[in-house]
């Protein structure tokens, strides 16, 4: 059996702040294999950009991982130095940070940002590397690309931005990009534009792709298979149409029932079933599950133990972490045994 391209073995990562130590990824377990879409999904403070930046290892200088590994074809990326990391970030791993805007520097143009990791990781000339950012550029639709590499991002539009930010991204011809919720600030054509040519470039590259979102309806058409989020842990994980079709968490019930598409409407026509209330702060989680005070379902040992992740009924790769589930009650009570 293959080994997985990406495995994260029990990470936790944390951070210091104002109101105390906060774990925004708690012992997540996840693993992606080569040419795989893997969606990340939950609402905003549900600790999924932390993950990415976790295997980036891009942490704020407040934050650290606490424990588990990181294994990127069989390599634990937290064990590895300066100069080793340096080589596979930009290169063999790559990330399109969630904000165009902001990630792009306002002072250099687009074609000297492209420029450098093509300069840093392939040693290219700088005409070379001017030449290829132009087609770059070209490559993630740009029309103008001759022009366009001399423009600052002032000067681009928020879609033609997330293009750049794209071809950044694939310059170095990784393995495995990472999006970070590439479609935000988007218009839903823009999005629909964006999110086609991730799939397009995946196809042509052969690329893996780990796709962080906060909406599910992105998932269907995008990824092979879906992780849900929720307040730092995972509490769903499995292949994209069994998790719709049998979602085993209310967390996951939830945002799927929240979309009009999901309920047989039309966008924008169907009446939404709104998920209530909101991630709580991490700071200050309630016992048992977190997603306890939102639950339609809570019951007694929900606030007792936090619920693992255990398989869905005989499915293989279907795992959930709710008290419903038969084998996560039995898990809580053979631990409670012991």
């Amino acid at each position: 059996m293959t080994e997985p391209l990406l495995e994260i073995q029990g990470l936790t990562t944390s951070i210091e702040t104002d109101t105390g130590l906060i774990r925004p990824v708690h012992d997540v377990s996840l693993s992606l294999d080569a040419g795989e879409t893997l969606a990340l999904v939950g609402e905003s403070g549900s600790g999924k950009s932390m993950l990415a930046f976790s295997i980036m290892r891009l942490l704020p200088s407040a934050g650290r991982v606490e424990s588990g590994r990181i294994l990127w074809k069989g390599r634990d990326i937290l064990t590895l130095g300066r100069e080793e990391l340096r080589r596979i970030r930009g290169k063999e791993i790559a990330l399109i940070f969630q904000e165009a805007g902001s990630a792009l520097n306002p002072v250099r143009t687009i074609g000297s940002q492209l420029a450098e990791p093509l300069r840093t990781h392939l040693g290219m000339t700088r005409k070379d590397a001017r030449d290829r950012a132009v087609e770059l550029l070209r490559e993630v639709k740009i029309g103008d690309a001759e022009s366009r590499v001399r423009d600052y991002a002032h000067q681009m539009s928020g879609g033609m931005k997330q293009r750049v930010l794209i071809a950044m991204a694939i310059a170095c011809d990784p393995e495995l990009v990472i999006a970070d919720e590439p479609t935000t600030a988007l218009d839903a054509t823009l999005q629909a534009h964006i999110l086609e040519l991730l799939r397009e470039l995946k196809e042509e590259r052969s690329l893996s792709l780990l796709l962080i979102t906060h909406d599910l309806g992105l998932v269907k058409e995008n990824a092979d298979r879906v992780a849900v989020m929720y307040a730092g842990r995972l509490v769903e994980e499995g292949p994209v149409e069994r998790v719709l079709a049998h979602a085993g968490h209310p967390y996951t019930i939830g945002l799927w029932q929240s979309l009009p598409k999901a309920r047989g409407g039309e966008p924008g026509k169907a009446k939404l079933k709104a998920l209530e209330g909101t991630v709580p702060h991490l700071a200050t989680l309630p016992p048992g599950c977190a997603f306890g005070p939102r639950c339609p379902v809570f019951f007694e040992p929900c606030d007792q133990e936090v619920p693992t992740l255990q398989l869905v009924e005989n499915e293989k790769r279907h795992r959930t972490a709710c008290y419903k589930n038969d084998a996560v009650r039995n898990a809580m009570k053979t631990s409670v045994t012991r």
